[in-house]
């Protein structure tokens, strides 16, 4: 998905803003969280949850099938089924998975609420640097928010990708035709928005939300890693991609 490009400030270090989506610009994994408490009181009927080890359960079935399934809902969808079969010892009912796949469907549904803020934010970088949107997870849920969401004129390109990983950046370089050097990318999450970002010499502002999936805390980058920004909300995001470019002027190589 493409849109207009803004003016592009060709003159400086940093050439292109990057976005994440979900807990970036929007609310998601609290209605991950809560389809998850759902799928709890479903089991709950069968088995003791604590003894069970439910939730550890569901998120083993998820991880071994996110190669198969991939990121979103529907791959959650068909985990949690997975799982409650698994958990339950194959006793629950067609009626309790039914409602299974009613979460799956409820969380598909789920309207899009920006986060505080964030609008503003987008539409001040926006301004003095080309952004672009790139999120992972399911195409048909991740193109229906974007459609939502009232942002999508703002980005010069928008990027749906099944991982974030260096792989993915190194291609979306590529095809942006501009070095990692120049380039920043805001997002919740480290694992995927700010580690492989860091990794190939590009900048990261780190934007954390109040809950996440635990496979995305699976990254370590340092506190006071030299192309990193760290702000609270998102009123702090213009300044922290202006205190980046300062430093990419200042320091083209920083180690």
């Amino acid at each position: 998905m493409e849109t207009n490009s803004p003016h592009s400030r060709t003159d400086q270090a940093i050439g292109l803003v990057g976005f994440d989506a979900d807990d970036t610009l929007w609310r998601s994994q609290d209605y991950f969280d809560e389809a998850q408490l759902a799928f709890e009181r479903v089991v709950g009927a069968y088995v003791d949850l604590h003894d069970s080890h439910a939730q550890q359960r569901l998120y083993d079935v998820e991880l071994g099938n996110l190669g198969i399934f991939g990121y979103g809902v529907k791959g959650m969808t068909l985990s949690m089924i997975e799982a409650a079969v698994d958990i339950t010892q194959a006793r629950i009912s067609a009626a309790d998975l039914h409602r299974i796949v009613g979460i799956g469907k409820a969380l598909l549904q789920h309207p899009v609420e920006l986060l505080p803020g964030i609008r503003e934010a987008v539409e001040t970088i926006a301004a003095e640097y080309p952004v672009v949107l790139i999120t992972k997870g399911d195409l048909f849920h991740q193109e229906a928010k974007v459609r939502q969401c009232g942002l999508a004129g703002l980005f010069r390109r928008i990027e749906i990708v099944s991982e974030k990983d260096t792989a993915t950046y190194t291609r979306l370089f590529e095809e942006f035709a501009l070095p990692a050097s120049r380039f920043v990318m805001i997002g919740n999450l480290l694992r995927s928005d700010i580690a492989p970002v860091l990794e190939l010499g590009g900048w990261g502002v780190h934007m954390p939300y109040h809950t996440s999936w635990a496979h995305e805390n699976e990254a370590n980058v340092d506190d006071d890693a030299p192309r990193l920004c760290r702000v609270a909300n998102a009123s702090e995001l213009p300044d922290a991609v202006r205190e980046l470019a300062r430093r990419a002027v200042a320091s083209p190589n920083p180690g």
